[in-house]
């Protein structure tokens, strides 16, 4: 568990989806029949940590590298002046056949060498599109018309999910986005390394029982139209708000929490923040369940310390909601798309709320980073767990271990496990959960994994197995570079980001080889994919 950072509201209110340049860039890179682009990019890795969030990872993990846009070149290419002579116009209709699924879980397809992106469309099917934007190197439409539909193409559960973006793949079976994820996987794998694909054991994705109602944490945006309170998610590629009264990907008590307090500022008459005009008060209802103890924790996002009519506020939710444990107030008064502030204080109950994995136990306060989906978290860390093959007698090492989480899942089958952070609080959390926990042979320190595993080396200490959790843009070059080094015998990649992990992969393939990778749905009905892959050397 990672301490969270801050992320802008538009990012951080995707319920995993993965913005920002990558999703815009990447999408210049997807394969046609297996064809490889020219050129890797180099990832911006100055990032630290995944958000949850994670980002948050899902919010956890929204940061990504830029990719340019120059290096999409299709085999058999046209020239550039018959390229341009074939090239679409803004709002020009055209017949496409949907190849694949993008990285943002677009349909793709070619028009006239082209490449087209065109958000709800699915493999297989044909349709009428319509040019919204075109780019030098691709181009975005919409379905006008579906003449032949994919057998996998379902109605939606959400009533907004055409409008607030948060999920990107509602309208495709369950069954078949798990094989999607898994060809997303393949396609950054074609795209960023030289590996045989086909020599590849890549495992069919893990997915959920269930998988509606899995997120522990929602983080609402609160507005005002017409005297009428809102609080609900910003729009596709938009500010504007969209009012959310049921999420289908939410827990329910996360769900039914934001409503109450959102009914208790209408009837108190609380002020609502007004972005535009930078005035008001609440900004943000935070909630956030404990999945396994039943534990509910309340934050309010206030631009100002003062908050009017406090008692009775207090008073009201624990009235309507009196499963509540922990009533928290964040200030963040910047003008400013970050959600969270920098003071906070409890206004009645508890400071955190308590939530178990597996034999682990956490401590939640307001603003510690946990992952959105402890269900799939479990089965995640299982399969590190048993894809670094631990006799009991490993020293290992968890790099970017924040408070400690996958560490201390490994700790029962290591001999000696060592974590390293860059954040001083997260480090303080993870010796508190060893002691807690009573795992005396686990031991975190403060500060970067290339400084600090040479320095061991040099002691005459050398970890067997790495395991990494690095963020979206993957792990640092002096990270790997000290990992080749270093040589430990195993070396487990956990990846929320299969470009990255892809160029990080092909970073260690002088030394490394690649055994397996598994792909685990951590966020269902969006395009997100994480994986487990382990790696042995040569």
């Amino acid at each position: 568990m990672k301490k969270e950072q801050q992320q802008p509201k538009q990012k951080q209110h995707r319920k995993g989806q993965q913005v920002g340049k990558e999703k815009q860039m990447e999408k210049v890179q997807h394969l046609k029949n297996g064809q490889q682009v020219n050129k890797d990019q180099q990832v911006n890795k100055d990032q630290h940590k995944k958000t949850g969030q994670h980002v948050s990872k899902d919010l956890h993990k929204n940061t990504g590298q830029q990719v340019s846009k120059g290096h999409y070149k299709k085999k058999g290419q046209q020239s550039n002046k018959d390229q341009q002579a074939a090239k679409l116009e803004l709002n020009q209709t055209f017949p496409l056949t949907i190849k694949r699924l993008g990285i943002n879980g677009e349909g793709v397809g070619y028009f006239k060498r082209q490449v087209v992106f065109v958000p709800g469309a699915l493999p297989g099917e044909e349709i009428v599109a319509e040019a919204t934007k075109v780019h030098p190197k691709f181009a975005e439409a919409k379905i006008k018309k579906i003449r032949k539909q994919s057998e996998h193409r379902i109605k939606p559960l959400c009533p907004v999910y055409d409008q607030c973006g948060g999920c990107q793949l509602q309208h495709l079976g369950y069954d078949q986005q798990l094989n999607e994820k898994r060809d997303i996987v393949i396609q950054a794998l074609e795209r960023h390394t030289k590996l045989r694909i086909d020599e590849l054991e890549i495992r069919p994705t893990i997915g959920m029982e269930n998988p509606w109602g899995y997120r522990n944490k929602s983080q609402f945006q609160v507005g005002e139209k017409d005297g009428k309170v809102l609080a609900g998610l910003y729009g596709l590629n938009s500010h504007n708000l969209i009012n959310i009264e049921q999420c289908a990907v939410q827990h329910p008590a996360t769900t039914k929490a934001t409503e109450v307090v959102k009914g208790i500022l209408q009837d108190l008459k609380i002020p609502i923040y007004n972005e535009k005009k930078h005035k008001g008060l609440v900004r943000t209802i935070v909630a956030r369940t404990g999945v396994q103890t039943g534990e509910l924790q309340i934050v309010l996002i206030t631009t100002k310390k003062e908050l009017p009519k406090k008692d009775l506020i207090i008073e009201e939710i624990q009235k309507r909601l009196p499963e509540v444990n922990s009533i928290v107030q964040n200030v963040n008064g910047e003008k400013t798309s970050v959600i969270f502030g920098s003071e906070t204080a409890t206004l009645e109950g508890s400071d955190f709320i308590q939530e178990t994995l597996g034999d682990l136990q956490f401590e939640l306060s307001a603003r510690t980073f946990f992952q959105l989906n402890p269900e799939q978290t479990v089965k995640l860390y299982n399969e590190a767990k048993s894809a670094a093959m631990l006799t009991g007698k490993e020293k290992l090492v968890d790099a970017y271990c924040g408070v400690g989480t996958i560490g201390l899942w490994m700790a029962d089958k290591a001999g000696e496990v060592r974590g390293m952070d860059v954040i001083p609080e997260s480090i303080e959390d993870a010796k508190k959960n060893a002691s807690k926990h009573e795992v005396n042979h686990a031991n975190f320190y403060m500060g970067k994994a290339e400084e600090l595993l040479p320095k061991w080396l040099k002691d005459g200490w050398r970890p067997d197995v790495i395991v990494v959790d690095p963020p979206r843009t993957g792990c640092d070059d002096a990270f790997l570079q000290t990992v080749l080094k270093i040589k430990p015998k195993t070396f487990v990649y956990v990846s929320c980001n299969p470009s990255t992990l892809a160029k990080d992969i092909m970073t260690l393939g002088s030394q490394y080889k690649v055994e397996y990778i598994q792909p685990v749905d951590m966020f269902p009905h969006t395009s997100q994919i994480e994986s487990v892959t382990r790696l042995v050397l040569k």
